[in-house]
C-alpha cells in the first residue's frame, strides 16, 4: 500500500483528535486511534476506563469496531497516539485484537505524540509467531 505523507498526516491528525474522546479519569493515559481500512477509509478509537477494573477497554478495539460497523475487513494502517514522551505501542490483547482483522505481514502500525510520528513496525514484527483464524481451518 503506498503511504503518501498526506495520507499518513491525515491518519495521524486523526488519531491525535481521537484522543480528545479518550475517557481516562484514572490513569490520565489517553490513547487515540486511526485505522486506515482496505477501502481507503479511516475510523477512529479512544480508550475507555472504567472504574470497575478491568471494564475499560483501550483505543484499537474502539476503531477497529468502527470499522467492522462500516463494512471494513481489514485494517491496512493504525496510528497509536498517546501522550508523550515515551513511545506507545499496541498492548498485547490489541496486538492481537489487530491481527484478527489483518495481514501481520502488511499491517504498518506507526506511534506518535502530540510532538509527531516516533516510530513505524508492521504487526509481524510486534507480534512474531502469531495465532490467527488461519489456525482454526476455517
Amino acid at each position: 500500500m503506498d503511504l503518501s505523507q498526506d495520507l499518513l498526516d491525515r491518519l495521524f491528525a486523526e488519531a491525535l483528535r481521537a484522543r480528545a474522546f479518550a475517557h481516562a479519569p484514572y490513569s490520565r493515559y489517553q490513547v487515540g486511534v486511526a485505522i486506515l481500512d482496505e477501502q481507503g477509509r479511516i475510523h477512529i478509537g479512544a480508550n475507555m476506563e472504567n472504574a470497575a477494573y478491568p471494564q475499560g477497554w483501550c483505543a484499537e478495539p474502539s476503531a477497529l469496531t468502527a470499522m467492522i460497523m462500516a463494512g471494513g475487513k481489514q485494517a491496512k494502517v493504525a496510528v497509536v497516539t498517546g501522550p508523550g514522551p515515551d513511545i506507545i505501542s499496541p498492548c498485547g490483547g490489541c496486538r492481537q485484537k489487530l491481527r484478527e482483522f489483518s495481514v501481520p505481514e502488511e499491517l504498518v502500525i506507526i506511534a506518535g505524540d502530540p510532538g509527531g510520528m516516533r516510530q513505524r513496525w508492521t504487526l509481524a514484527e510486534l507480534l512474531p509467531h502469531s495465532f490467527g483464524p488461519s489456525h482454526l481451518n476455517f
